[in-house]
């Protein structure tokens, strides 16, 4: 079982800050931001290509609560990324959302 399963079957504890019957909130433990929120599919999916394959629904849930979650921290602008592969940068194999915010971000990335 990979860790963000952990955290949604509660075996790992997390700063939850949204909690659907599809999706899970947290505030990441190593911020890049001041605002660093990951958000997830309660079920697994390798990346955001398989959950955009297999639960279109829950994907665009991501995307909503997100959208939710920049507006209660009062965000004026915020950065939504999935890393998808390890050379991306993806370091755990569950789809997941990273929503940041609170400091100015250049362009491109990386």
């Amino acid at each position: 079982m990979c860790v963000f399963c952990k955290i949604v079957a509660k075996e790992i504890p997390a700063d939850v800050v949204f909690e659907s019957i599809d999706v899970l909130a947290f505030n990441d433990i190593n911020p890049e931001a001041p605002t660093h929120v990951l958000v997830i599919p309660k079920w697994h999916y390798e990346n955001a290509a398989d959950l955009a394959a297999s639960a279109p629904t829950t994907l665009a849930e991501l995307f909503t609560v997100a959208d939710q979650i920049a507006k209660e921290r009062e965000l004026d602008g915020y950065r939504l990324t999935f890393n998808t592969g390890e050379s991306a940068g993806q370091s755990v194999f569950h789809a997941h959302l990273h929503i940041l915010g609170g400091r100015p971000f250049a362009w491109p990335p990386g």
